[in-house]
């Protein structure tokens, strides 16, 4: 299944290569990353095509894996029309009914960063985001750009979980996801919940598809992103159905 091509050539623009560093997500390998050159100031459309070519966003910086002796990191994303959600995801949204969504901005919000820090202590804390900060958490997840968003989800007015999001031309890029972990709140599997409301927000807005970044086979962290069914990969410059177990 061939994706459209970029429609703005970047060719022109000047990307970097990071010196190896220890692969976060396979242990002993090393990865390299690429990173288009943070000067640029990339055009809407910049992102837009460079989206289409694997590229990621983590605060101001788009990038993506590359690699010399290992391609284990594939770009995935659903297509939204033909996906149908599992009976178990079915369930899940039902369960959820009681929450309220509500899109901001990517701004700065107290309540946003003690939730992403009490999430980051309690889930993350052997991980490369521990310890918390402000300056971390604005640098990560902040950014004052008319595509950048945050997705809300609130039981009762409090705050249980935020999805930071893109919103492209072409489909909603997932960021990052962080949660309330109390125990009470498990049921409802919130990162799910977050991929799953994407995925019904990008149907309201006629956007074909939503990216869910990179999945890593080897990657047991990684392996829920199967369960959204079809899913496709990029190959080269062109995106197919990607063919799992699960």
């Amino acid at each position: 299944m061939s994706s459209n091509a970029p429609r703005q050539p970047v060719r022109d623009l000047r990307f970097f290569l990071t010196v190896p560093h220890a692969c976060s997500y396979l242990a002993g390998r090393e990865a390299t990353t690429l990173f288009l050159d943070p000067q640029e100031a990339p055009s809407r459309g910049v992102y837009d095509a460079l989206a289409l070519l694997g590229f990621r966003r983590s605060g101001r910086h788009l990038y993506r894996p590359h690699c010399d002796t290992c391609n284990a990191c594939i770009s995935v994303r659903i297509p939204v029309e033909a996906f149908s959600p599992s009976r178990t995801q079915r369930k899940l949204l039902n369960r959820n009914a009681d929450l309220s969504l509500h899109v901001r901005p990517a701004l700065f919000d107290p309540e946003h960063y003690a939730l992403y820090a009490h999430y980051v202590r309690t889930r993350h804390a052997d991980g490369d985001m521990y310890p918390p900060s402000h300056e971390q958490y604005r640098t990560f997840l902040t950014l004052d750009q008319p595509y950048a968003r945050l997705l809300e989800f609130r039981l009762d007015g409090r705050l249980v979980a935020v999805s930071a999001f893109d919103q492209l031309e072409h489909g909603l890029s997932a960021i990052y996801t962080f949660f309330d972990p109390a125990p009470e709140l498990e049921r409802r599997s919130l990162g799910t919940l977050a991929v799953l409301s994407l995925v019904l927000r990008a149907h309201e807005l006629g956007l074909p598809h939503v990216y869910l970044g990179y999945w890593i086979r080897e990657c047991r962290k990684m392996a829920y992103k199967q369960s959204f069914q079809p899913l496709e990969m990029l190959d080269g410059r062109h995106w197919r159905r990607l063919i799992t177990t699960q």
